[in-house]
C-alpha cells in the first residue's frame, strides 16, 4: 500500500488541471501578448485563470499577479514592499516561524540597512498580538506574518493584525504568506485586511512553477522583473500559460469546495490523531491543530529520520519538517522552545482531500510498528 501524507510539501495535480494544461500545450499555445487570433485566445485563457484564482482568494482579478511560485511572490512582497516604503522608514516586523522564502529576503534587507524584528511564536506556534503591538515603531514600514505555519499548522490571527495596524495608525504594509491556507481554510482577501498576499499552485492540486501575489487595489509596489511589461509591468516575462491555466483550474475547484474540503480534512486529521494515540500513548502532538490538513507529532527519544525511513519502507510518505529544509533541524520547533528530544522525534503528517481513513489506519499501525521495532533495536 502506498500512502502519500506529505501534501503540505506538494500535491498531486488534479485531472481537470492536467487536461487544461495539455490542451494549452498542444492546441492553445499562443503567446498572450501576440495580437493574432492565437494570441487573443491565449489572452482570454490568461484572464480566465486570473479570475479563477481571484475568486478563490476573495479578491478582484486586477489584484492578482502571476509569479513562478510562492517563493518569488514572497521575495517580491518583502523586497519590493520594503523598497517601495523606504522613504518612510526601514523597520520591518516578521515572525521567527516563517518559511525561508520570507526569512531569506529579510536577511537581505538587513544587509541593505533595514532593522528587522523577528517575533517568537507562543507555545501553540502562533504570533503574539501584544508582542507585535509592542514592536511597532513609527518607522515600521512592513509587517509580514504567515497565515498557516507549514510545519505545525498553527493559524495566525491575520485579520486581528490588520485591525491592530489600523488602530495604531501604522503606515506599514501588511503581507501574509497564505500558501498553506489557500483552499484549505475559508478566507477572503477583501476582509483579511492585508495589502499583499502570497499564493501557490502546487499546494492545491495545481502544477509546480506557478503562484501569485495579491496586491490590494491602491497599494503601490516596485516591479520585481523588468522587461516586456507583462502583468501590467509588475512582472515581465512571457507568461507560463500551461502552469497558469492549471493553477486557475485547481483554484476554481478548490475555491468552490473549500468549506467541504476543510470539514473533510479536519475529520481525517482528528481520526488519524486518535488512532495514533490509541496505539502510542506516549505520542506528543505539537500545537493545537488549527489547520485542518497538518498534524505535527513527536515520539520523544526517537529520531525522526529513522522513523521516516521506516515509514518510507512501508510506502508511507511523511516529512520531518518543511520540504525545503532538506533534513535540517526544524527552526520552527526550536523557535517554540520545545525540548530537544521532542524536536528530534518530530514528524509532519499532512493530508489532502484525496486521502482516506484506510490510509490513516495503515499509517497509525506502521508508526506503532516503527516505535516498537526501533525501541527493541535500541536496547
Amino acid at each position: 500500500m502506498t500512502v502519500y501524507f506529505d501534501n503540505a510539501a506538494t500535491t498531486r495535480v488534479c485531472e481537470a488541471a492536467t487536461e487544461t494544461m495539455v490542451r494549452v500545450l498542444r492546441e492553445q499555445y499562443g503567446n498572450p501578448s501576440s495580437t493574432h487570433a492565437f494570441g487573443r485566445e491565449a489572452a482570454k485563457l490568461l484572464e480566465k485563470a486570473r479570475e479563477n484564482v481571484a475568486k478563490a482568494a476573495g479578491a478582484k482579478p486586477e489584484e492578482i499577479f502571476f509569479t513562478s511560485g510562492g517563493t518569488e511572490a514572497d521575495n517580491w512582497a518583502i523586497l519590493g514592499g520594503a523598497r517601495q516604503m523606504q522613504h518612510r522608514g526601514k523597520h520591518v516586523i516578521s515572525f521567527a516561524a516563517e518559511h525561508d522564502a520570507v526569512l531569506r529576503p529579510l536577511e537581505e534587507l538587513r544587509t541593505l540597512g533595514c532593522d528587522v524584528t523577528l517575533l517568537k511564536p507562543d507555545a501553540a506556534g502562533r504570533i503574539s498580538l501584544s508582542e507585535l503591538e509592542a514592536a511597532l515603531r513609527e518607522d515600521t514600514v512592513l509587517v509580514s506574518v504567515m497565515m498557516v505555519n507549514n510545519e505545525t499548522g498553527a493559524v495566525n490571527p491575520i485579520p486581528e493584525i490588520a485591525r491592530l495596524l489600523k488602530e495604531k495608525h501604522a503606515q506599514a504594509l501588511l503581507h501574509t504568506d497564505a500558501v498553506q491556507g489557500f483552499c484549505k481554510i475559508p478566507f477572503s482577501a477583501d476582509t483579511l485586511g492585508v495589502d499583499l498576499m502570497t499564493l501557490s499552485s502546487h499546494k492545491i492540486h495545481g502544477p509546480k512553477g506557478c503562484g501569485a501575489l495579491f496586491v490590494k487595489s491602491g497599494t503601490k509596489l516596485k516591479p520585481f522583473l523588468l522587461g516586456g511589461g507583462q502583468e501590467k509591468g509588475y512582472r515581465s516575462g512571457t507568461e507560463a500559460m500551461p502552469a497558469i491555466v492549471g493553477f486557475g483550474e485547481a483554484a476554481r475547484i478548490g475555491g468552490e469546495n473549500v468549506r467541504e474540503t476543510e470539514k473533510k480534512l479536519r475529520k481525517l486529521r482528528t481520526f488519524t490523531a486518535e488512532k495514533v494515540r490509541e496505539r502510542i500513548p506516549a505520542v506528543l502532538f505539537i500545537g493545537e491543530g488549527d489547520a485542518p490538513h497538518i498534524l505535527s507529532l513527536s515520539l520523544p527519544g526517537y529520531r525522526s529520520e529513522v522513523l521516516l525511513n521506516f515509514l518510507d519502507a512501508k510506502g508511507i510518505c511523511v516529512s520531518k519538517s518543511s520540504a525545503c529544509k532538506r533534513g535540517g533541524r526544524s527552526r520552527v520547533l526550536e523557535a517554540m522552545n520545545l525540548p530537544s528530544d521532542v524536536i528530534d522525534g518530530a514528524i509532519r503528517v499532512s493530508f489532502s482531500d484525496e486521502n482516506t481513513e484506510e490510509e490513516a489506519l495503515y499509517c497509525a499501525d506502521a508508526l506503532c510498528e516503527a516505535a516498537a521495532s526501533l525501541r527493541t533495536a535500541r536496547r
